[in-house]
């Protein structure tokens, strides 16, 4: 049976609104950590209460739905995804905004387009033609403009933009990751094993503070909102949704992080670094609408 126009109509804007809401969700990323960094929290303990926290409600989402976890060769892929998907992708990104600020952390993480275009080439026989070359151009060329435009509240330092441009290529991880066992198991099965795992190889590393109730706050807040249901908003969003519609939804993160930085902590890039964040998100819609 297929769906009516009018039946489609309002699945396409549940959907948009899906979408939407997850990129707002990872806007509030940056802030919340920035927050509880504020609030006397290393970036690092902050990366690992994300990853333990949202782990958990991954695995209790999979435990429920009775969903198969990996095993074998998948298991081991899974847990080399929690070592840079997670452990080091959560870490470098409360680096970047410890370093550079929540504004410009969440620009650079938008330069995972362009590494995701350079591995699809490597690795996957994807092909690497002259809107790919187009958008890293683009990516570099944006990059330059931030590191030399700053701005007010952020700070530009090679500890800024090289966590920034981590946290991209880890994150860029997640397309590789996701094109190999998205379509195998569920979601939350996969990622009820690999943000616990990661969880577990950032403990060593992190030193824990005392933390007053609204740090806790902050910490559920990045868990439940900003990576169990932005992921789950986005992945309903995304099955019945263009996968170029949703990039280009999607990429409204980096905006919405801007703006409330802006706000809250008084963030304002220059008009240079403007410019050089808009060419960053430009190479991310351009490889998008290929």
């Amino acid at each position: 049976m297929t769906a009516t126009p009018g039946r489609a109509r309002p699945d396409l804007l549940r959907a948009t609104l899906l979408v939407l809401a997850a990129a707002c969700l990872w806007g509030l990323l940056g802030i919340f950590g920035k927050a509880a960094q504020r609030l006397g929290l290393g970036p690092l303990e902050v990366a690992f209460w994300r990853a333990a926290l949202g782990g958990g409600l991954y695995l209790l989402h999979a435990a429920v739905t009775r969903a198969a976890l990996p095993r074998g060769r998948d298991l081991l892929f899974t847990l080399l995804f929690g070592v840079l998907g997670v452990s080091v992708f959560y870490a470098s990104y409360q680096l970047a905004v410890r370093a550079g600020g929540a504004s410009l952390a969440s620009v650079l993480l938008y330069t995972a387009p362009a590494f995701v275009a350079i591995m699809g080439g490597l690795f996957l026989q994807e092909r690497l033609g002259a809107r790919e070359l187009g958008a890293v151009l683009l990516t570099l060329g944006g990059v330059a403009l931030i590191s030399l435009g700053g701005g007010q509240g952020v700070q530009v330092s090679a500890a800024a933009l090289g966590w920034g441009l981590c946290a991209g290529f880890t994150y860029s991880l997640y397309y590789l990751y996701g094109k190999l066992f998205f379509s195998r198991y569920a979601v939350p099965a996969l990622y009820g094993v690999a943000l616990p795992f990661g969880a577990l190889l950032l403990a060593p590393l992190t030193t824990f503070s005392h933390k007053s109730g609204p740090a806790w706050l902050l910490l559920l807040t990045i868990a439940v909102f900003s990576t169990y249901l932005a992921y789950l908003a986005y992945s309903a969003g995304l099955k019945r949704l263009p996968a170029t519609r949703t990039s280009v939804i999607a990429s409204l993160e980096p905006v919405v992080a801007a703006l409330l930085a802006a706000a809250l902590f008084g963030e304002h890039l220059s008009l240079l670094a403007l410019l050089g964040a808009a060419l960053v998100v430009g190479a991310a819609l351009l490889l998008s609408t290929g």
